[in-house]
């Protein structure tokens, strides 16, 4: 590769880069936007962001093509190489001066949900387009129908503000008739407030440093620096991808719901592989309707980039080289392929399914590498009300963690965060010293994991109590009818479950609702287990023993696994506590 490359420098006039030095400004490349993230973190108020990490960065030559993006959020892999293009055409580069910050959030542009609001600035370096940072963030609220824009809407209209490429600072000041009328239309402005400034501030740490980088090294080289460096990543994938076993692999998965009827909405997948791309064909899916559960192409497309991403080199740079080799086919118009005005809100929650299909049309042909499949959710949750202890609207959104699926040869993770997300667990301490909250119950569930030879994770149940004053919840999930599948074998895990009221009324509540909640009342969240791999009488005694003895299975699960009757992970209780006090 190394020959490869100093080939490609030399035609390009980069003779005198040898391959320490083109990793050193790779690397460079990739540690500004890593500092970039690390602003937003420190400079943001909302939990969602400072602390769950909900938010990527990225830099864009003058081209403008995606050179490089901090792996923080693998569902903004394809979104931010998507929108910022689009925005900057809209625009017209030559109307960008360096400096500006314009927002995005439309959907319907090529972005994901409207909560996920993009920030992109122009970088002139001597009076040279030198290229743009952007970065995408998960703010707690944008408006809509229902607290944290999580609600059952009909279109996307209902689901909150939609802002187009709108420039809300020049150089260094901020357009406060811009921000006022963004902060006037969401529930937490004082949180928004300083979001936004964290996601402005991000993006001015990332000009201080390419312009840095610019004077060290000349503009005309870091240009086709640039260039090689995606031609690069491109031979790198290419090269990956041929390791693959070429051929065509299909499967199918289902949603719930749409939040607006009792309909599964259906999810195909057509997996090609073949001359170093890899396609991902939707056609088949269900048709876009009225209800929360669409998504639009570029969110799709996060399903097949990431499966890819997982089955090559994970030292390969997250670029457009990477893109270019990974491609979404089907007919616009479909659940995942979902046009204006369709609402989009619940879009992850369909692409999560997406990627674990992806992965089970895979499993025939990588049978030693692809994994049972997990939670499959992104469990948005959210609550909104006056906060009397502060005097003010509150509004709180987190996703929680659930089991992750058996991998060949290795039982699954309890209680994480699967595929497209890597958002952080929110404490109980930060979440009771910043709302009027409470976490009455934090715990593994016991018996949520599918049986096998190796068995799924563990799923989560987290109790929430609101003793200040009443509130309104909303909950956008699934996996309530189609629990996560187990393989070769293998058990699937629990489903979701989501109750009211769950030490008094008891009410299973729809995985997609809104509801008010009185002082001193109760919601429950209980997420799904893992599926299974294997045959579970082939599990080891030993480990068996452990999860008996780490109180993770009953005595009738380990029962049931032993006898290969099924019954595991049908029956949940709760395990030993991971947090939180009763």
């Amino acid at each position: 590769m190394r020959s490869e490359v100093a080939r490609r420098a030399q035609a390009d006039g980069l003779e005198d880069i040898d391959p320490v030095s083109f990793e050193v400004i790779r690397n460079a490349l990739l540690n500004i936007t890593e500092e970039m993230a690390v602003t937003i973190r420190r400079a943001a108020y909302s939990t969602n962001i400072k602390t769950r990490a909900d938010f990527s960065c990225a830099f864009f030559d003058a081209t403008p093509l995606c050179v490089a993006q901090s792996f923080a959020q693998p569902a903004h892999l394809v979104s931010m190489s998507s929108i910022v293009p689009a925005v900057i055409r809209e625009i017209g580069p030559e109307n960008m001066q360096s400096g500006d910050v314009f927002l995005i959030n439309d959907a319907h542009r090529g972005t994901s949900h409207l909560n996920d609001i993009t920030a992109i600035t122009p970088i002139d370096v001597q009076g040279r387009r030198i290229g743009y940072f952007a970065n995408m963030a998960h703010h707690v609220d944008v408006g809509g129908s229902a607290p944290a824009s999580l609600g059952v809407s009909r279109e996307i209209f209902q689901e909150g503000l939609i802002i187009p490429p709108t420039l809300i600072a020049r150089g260094d000041r901020i357009d406060h008739n811009v921000l006022n009328l963004l902060l006037s239309n969401v529930r937490a402005p004082r949180e928004t407030r300083g979001d936004l400034r964290a996601q402005m501030s991000a993006n001015v740490i990332g000009l201080r440093r390419v312009t840095s980088l610019v004077e060290r090294y000349g503009a005309d080289f870091l240009e086709k620096f640039f260039a090689e460096l995606l031609r690069y990543t491109e031979r790198w994938t290419e090269r990956e991808i041929r390791r693959l076993p070429e051929g065509i692999y299909e499967a199918e998965g289902f949603r719930d719901d749409n939040g607006m009827d009792d309909e599964p909405v259906r999810l195909r997948a057509r997996v090609t592989i073949r001359d170093g791309h890899i396609h991902l064909d939707v056609t088949g899916s269900s048709p876009q309707r009225a209800g929360p559960l669409n998504c639009t192409r570029p969110m799709a497309r996060c399903a097949i980039a990431f499966v890819s991403r997982c089955l090559i080199d994970n030292r390969l740079p997250v670029n457009d080289g990477f893109l270019s080799r990974i491609h979404i086919d089907g007919p616009d118009g479909l659940c995942c392929t979902a046009q204006r005005p369709m609402a989009v809100v619940g879009g992850w929650e369909l692409a999560a399914r997406l990627t674990d299909v992806v992965f089970k049309a895979l499993h025939p042909a990588l049978p030693k590498r692809i994994p049972a499949c997990g939670k499959g959710l992104i469990v948005n949750l959210g609550f909104g009300g006056h906060d009397p202890l502060r005097n003010e609207y509150f509004c709180y959104m987190e996703t929680i963690a659930g089991g992750n699926g058996a991998r060949p040869g290795k039982d699954g993770p309890d209680a994480v965060q699967v595929n497209l997300q890597n958002t952080e667990n929110a404490p109980i301490e930060e979440v009771e010293l910043n709302y009027p909250i409470l976490v009455r119950r934090y715990e593994l569930i016991v018996d949520s994991c599918g049986a096998g030879q190796f068995r799924g994770g563990l799923g989560v149940r987290r109790d929430f109590e609101f003793p200040h004053a009443p509130v309104t919840c909303t909950i956008l999930s699934d996996g309530c009818k189609f629990a996560p599948w187990g393989l070769d074998g293998g058990d699937s895990g629990a489903p979701a479950r989501f109750v009211y009221d769950p030490e008094g009324e008891g009410r299973v509540l729809r995985s997609k609702c809104t509801v008010d909640v009185p002082t001193g009342g109760r919601i429950r969240i209980e997420t799904p287990g893992g599926g299974g791999i294997g045959n579970p009488t082939l599990r080891r005694p030993e480990s068996l023993a452990r999860d008996l003895e780490d109180g993770k299975v009953t005595e009738e699960w380990a029962r049931a696994a032993r006898s290969g009757s099924g019954a595991a992970g049908s029956a949940p209780g709760v395990a030993a506590a991971t947090g939180g006090a009763e």
